[in-house]
């Protein structure tokens, strides 16, 4: 059996009154999986916005993470901007969709330039960009984007020659 040994935990900053600082809440994170949860729900039940789900992802870039970690993932190719939920369809000309979820007002929080410059840039490369504010206006832009035809490929796909051949079984 191995003894571990915890750190003690640095103490809450305190307000002016001097009382500990009340947790954050993570209000968006929060809505957010009730709307991953939903959009289960409704793959489910056979409508059509579930088929958006297995084609939905959450890329966790923000957060609060030690220098060390942050660092580490700053290598990898984390990147500041980046849209919460991509989702990896192409529907009505788009190659796919970039959803930026912010919390339901007035606990949302404001875009931030690189969260800005992201959708732009994502909507010149030809993916349909979305600010989302709160859980039902994000259900609504799913059902909307749902409802579109998918994208036709046109013309002959080039083939890369690099790389490791994944297809074989």
């Amino acid at each position: 059996m191995t003894l571990r040994i915890q750190k003690p935990r640095r103490p809450r900053a305190l307000t002016k009154s001097g009382a500990p600082r009340a947790k954050p809440v993570d209000w968006e994170g929060q809505e957010q999986a009730v709307l991953i949860r939903w959009l289960y729900g409704e793959k489910m039940r056979g409508h059509p916005v579930g088929e958006l789900f297995d084609a939905t992802f959450h890329v966790p870039n923000g957060g609060h993470r030690n220098k060390k970690t942050a660092s580490d993932l700053k290598r990898q190719g984390v990147k500041a901007g980046v849209s919460d939920l991509p989702v990896r369809q192409a529907r009505g000309g788009w190659f796919g969709l970039y959803l930026e979820f912010k919390a339901t007002p007035p606990k949302d929080a404001p875009l931030a330039d690189s969260q800005f410059k992201w959708l732009e840039d994502s909507e010149y490369e030809g993916y349909c960009a979305v600010l989302a504010l709160g859980l039902e206006e994000t259900k609504e832009v799913l059902r909307e984007y749902a409802s579109w035809p998918r994208t036709q490929i046109a013309g002959e796909r080039l083939a890369l020659e690099s790389g490791t051949e994944w297809r074989k079984g």
